[in-house]
Formats: C-alpha cells, sequence, structure tokens
C-alpha cells in the first residue's frame, strides 16, 4: 500500500468539486468513487494510481476544456481519436487521468448518464457497485471495492443508497449483465470466508446480507423479451465482452 503522499483522492476531489461550482457535471468512478461513499473503511491505495471520473457527452467539450484550465495536461492524439467516449489527461501532480463520457464499457457497457444528475462527488452507489460487478474476472480490488460498498452503504429505494429499481433496471434488460452480476453476489460468502480481510473493521452492514437481498432483486426483476431470448441460449455462448486496455 502507498503512503499517504501517493494518495490521489484529494487532488480528485479537487478536481469534481472545481466542476460542480463551475456548473459542470463530473464525478468520481471507481476506488476513488468508493472511498467518497465508505469514508470510515480504510481506504486500498496504491502508487501511480489513477483519477478515474466520469461526464456526459453533452458537456464533455466543456469538461475538457476545465480540467486543462486546472492545470491536466490533455493526450491531444487519443482525445482527438476517442474523445466521444474517453478522454485522457495527465493531473498536475503527474497522475494520469481518464474520464469515460457517457458510458463504462467493460465486460458489459453501463450507461451511467442517469447518475449524472446527482449532486454527489460520484455516481449513484448502484451505479458504483454495477460496475465492479460487471467484471467476469474479479480481481483483489474489484472484490475489496464490492465488500467495502456492501458495508458500508444500504440497500434501499433511494438513489443515494444502492437502489433497488436502477439495479433491477440494468439487469432485466440483459441477460448477460445479469448474468456475471449475479453470478458474483452469489460467490460473495465463499470470497470472503476465504479471504477475512476484505471485510472492512466495523461495517454498518453485513455484505452478505446485502448481496443476497440484490439477489432477490434480480430474480423478481421484469425481464425483457432481449433477457428472456438470451436466456434461452445460456452459457452456451459467450455472454461478454473482453475488455482490452486502450494505449494512451
Amino acid at each position: 500500500m502507498s503512503g499517504p503522499e501517493d494518495d490521489p483522492l484529494p487532488e480528485a476531489v479537487t478536481l469534481v468539486e472545481g466542476a460542480a461550482r463551475a456548473g459542470l457535471r463530473l464525478r468520481l468512478l471507481g476506488g476513488l468513487g468508493v472511498r467518497v461513499l465508505c469514508p470510515g473503511f480504510p481506504p486500498r491505495r496504491r502508487a501511480g494510481q489513477d483519477m478515474d471520473l466520469a461526464c456526459g457527452s453533452k458537456g464533455r467539450r466543456d469538461v475538457a476544456a476545465y480540467l486543462e484550465k486546472s492545470g491536466c495536461v490533455p493526450d491531444k492524439m487519443f482525445n482527438s481519436l476517442n474523445g466521444d467516449r474517453q478522454m485522457y489527461f495527465t493531473a498536475p501532480s503527474g497522475r494520469p487521468v481518464d474520464v469515460m463520457v457517457d458510458r463504462l464499457v467493460m465486460c458489459h457497457t453501463l450507461d451511467f448518464r442517469p447518475s449524472l444528475g446527482n449532486s454527489s462527488l460520484t455516481l449513484d452507489p448502484a451505479d458504483l457497485l454495477l460496475s465492479k460487478l460487471q467484471i467476469v474476472e474479479l480481481n483483489a480490488k474489484d472484490a475489496h471495492d464490492i465488500t467495502h460498498l456492501l458495508s458500508g452503504v444500504p440497500v434501499g429505494d433511494a438513489p443515494e443508497e444502492i437502489c433497488t429499481k436502477r439495479f433491477g433496471e440494468v439487469l432485466g434488460t440483459d441477460w448477460g449483465w445479469w448474468r456475471t452480476a449475479t453470478g458474483n453476489l452469489e460467490k460473495l460468502p465463499a470470497l470472503l470466508a476465504e479471504n477475512p480481510e476484505l471485510m472492512p473493521p466495523g461495517p454498518r452492514f453485513d455484505p452478505r446480507e446485502q448481496a443476497a437481498r440484490l439477489l432477490g432483486v434480480a430474480t423478481s426483476a421484469p425481464k425483457s423479451m432481449k433477457w428472456k431470448l438470451r436466456a434461452n441460449v445460456g452459457d452456451r455462448i459467450r455472454w461478454y465482452e473482453l475488455p482490452e486496455e486502450v494505449a494512451h
């Protein structure tokens, strides 16, 4: 684990808060978003950690101009070729800044535009959780973030909670999404038994109980015709993408 001097969170929060003051919608993604929502838990830090941010396509040029004004250096070639879906900058500290536009595309595609209407520093908790649950082969940092979210944020009906309506809507329209997310939730009890260090000290909620509740939501959520047709095929055809790193 890196030391406090390597912590990217203060700089990332400064950028997001400055964007809000400028009337721009810029939100934290990934592990930094999880830390904002779960401030009482020990942070997961590593040297050279990226700052992952999210914005909408309608305001992306204004966001890019704001980041440059704030001292972030753009990768002009990359942004020219990919700016409609992703932008890349180097922060004043030298840390990489990845800005996803409208969607997070990995094993599945998360359209996070509904989260941009909130007044939080982060995407809505349900979207942050979904961004982690959509990873077919979880690594330690993703398992850590899932456990912390389920330990620190209640499952409920409000946008500031892990909103069951949003969760059910995403999984109910795409069987592949449903298959991956429910599979990861089902693995959680065994994962925690094998890796007790994933559990934060003094959790507000039992992550296993919250995972079980979300599994119930996924089961009972209305399913689209597309979902039902794909469910008939099942695991015989791969239901997820294999994300590739985009070179900067």
